[in-house]
Formats: C-alpha cells, structure tokens, sequence
C-alpha cells in the first residue's frame, strides 16, 4: 500500500486558551486531492497554517515523505515540498506574469534566487520553466503584462502557476475559485484535477459542486476536530455532515 505524502498526527493549535485546532490527524496521498471543508469557524485555514509553519504548532506531529517537518519554519517547508497560495492573492504586481513565474521557479534554489549580477536570460532552467508554465495556465497571451492588470480569475491561476513553479510534492490552495465567475472557475477545476498527474492537492473550498467534482477524499472539520473523512460520494450521504451543515450546503452549490 502506498505510504502518505503528507502525514499529520495529533494537531494541536493553541493561542492563549483557546484552542483552534484539536488533536487533527490526516493522511495526504500521493497523487490525489484532498479537500478539507466545514462550516465557517470549524478550523480549516488554522490546520491549512499548521501543516505548511504559517503558524507553529502546539502539539502534533508532521511527517513529509517520511521526514519530520512539523517545526521547521514555513520557508523551510518550501525547499522539503511544501507549497501553498492564500486565500486573498499574493503576487508581485509591478511585475510581469512571466517574471512572476519565472521568480517563483528559480526560489528552487535559493543561492541563486539572489545573484543580482547575472543576466536573467542565463537563468535558463527558471525561464524554461515560467515558459511551461505560461502555456499550461492559458497565460501565454499576457505573459508580458504586469500581474497587476490580469482579471481576478487569471491572478489566481497565475497564483496557482508560482506554487507549481518549485515542483512541490504537496500543493496546499486556500480558496482558489473565491470570487471567480463561471468561465474561470471551470479552467481552474481543470488545473487543480491536472495537478493530481505531479503532486498531491490539499483543498480548503466552499464550493461543493467543486469539492464533490475533484476529491479524492474529503475531511470534514467541526468545531477544531475532524467530524468524518470518506469519500466524496460518502461524504454526500453522511447524516453527521448533513447536521454540521444545517441541511443544505452539501447537496452542492457554492457556501
């Protein structure tokens, strides 16, 4: 059986006495996406912090392709595999969508990231890859134009694009379909089941029709702990998540 990429155990999140996170185990397999969802308050984002060292944990453990990663800090979780977007957009905006993605690729190797004196040209690995990646984003067409003037859908898979750039084992994506209209949110459905053939996807999304359409697996959050994990096809019958959802946002729809 193939062992997890990502595996969590015990997490526990505390800030002062309040405890966000409590005693959460998953399991990340290679080659799959896995969404996390629950309703608002239920500890998603805070788990989404905790695995990737936005935030350090109190408790738990954290193993990376069988490696302990769960106290190192969050650019260190980078160069081991980790990689995430956020859920509002973080990109350079006074740059060009090619540079952006050519940026993110040579962070690979943060002795490079840095040679100031070097002609980005000769960077050729980072521009072969920001090229790659222009195509497979249907970006290719404004890769020369600040990131600033895209549309919100095409920040978002440019988002998306620089977290690919390191060639992770594990991408983490916050809300990546947020505020997107129909036409954006069906590309970046195609990009994040595409992204399965590289990595593993961990999901935190709001729009169930989404969630049941990609998911390999789904973990339902409640009030900090895990209510269930199954399925999406189980997931959608369970009685438990019916009642953590009051009735409706699971039949699918956006919430």
């Amino acid at each position: 059986m193939t062992a997890p990429i990502l595996s969590a155990r015990n997490i526990v999140k505390r800030y002062g006495k309040f405890t966000a996170v409590n005693g959460v185990s998953i399991d990340i397999m290679p080659g799959t996406v896995h969404s996390v969802i629950g309703p608002n308050g239920a500890g998603k984002t805070t788990l989404f912090h905790s695995l990737t060292g936005t935030v350090p944990i109190t408790e738990g453990n954290i193993l990376l392709d069988g490696e302990e990663v769960g106290h190192l800090p969050d650019y260190r979780r980078v160069l081991k595999g980790i990689a995430r977007s956020f859920q509002v957009t973080s990109l350079f905006l006074n740059l060009s969508v090619r540079e952006n993605l050519r940026l993110a690729a040579q962070g690979r190797h943060p002795g490079q990231a840095f040679r100031l004196w070097r002609d980005a040209e000769s960077l050729t690995a980072a521009c072969d890859t920001a090229e790659a990646l222009l195509e497979r984003l249907n970006l290719a067409a404004v890769a020369s134009r600040p990131a600033g003037e895209l549309s919100h859908g095409q920040q978002r898979r440019l988002e998306v694009g620089m977290a690919m750039a390191g060639r992770p084992k594990v991408i983490f994506l916050d809300e990546p379909t947020s505020g997107m209209g129909i036409d954006d949110i069906g590309e970046m459905k195609r990009l994040i089941h595409g992204l399965r053939n590289e990595c593993a996807v961990v999901l935190i999304e709001h729009n169930m029709d989404i969630v049941m359409d990609i998911s390999d697996r789904i973990t339902v959050m409640q009030l900090g702990q895990v209510l269930v994990e199954a399925r999406p096809d189980e997931i959608r019958n369970d009685e438990r998540v019916r009642r953590a959802y009051l009735g409706g946002m699971i039949t699918g729809g956006a919430a």
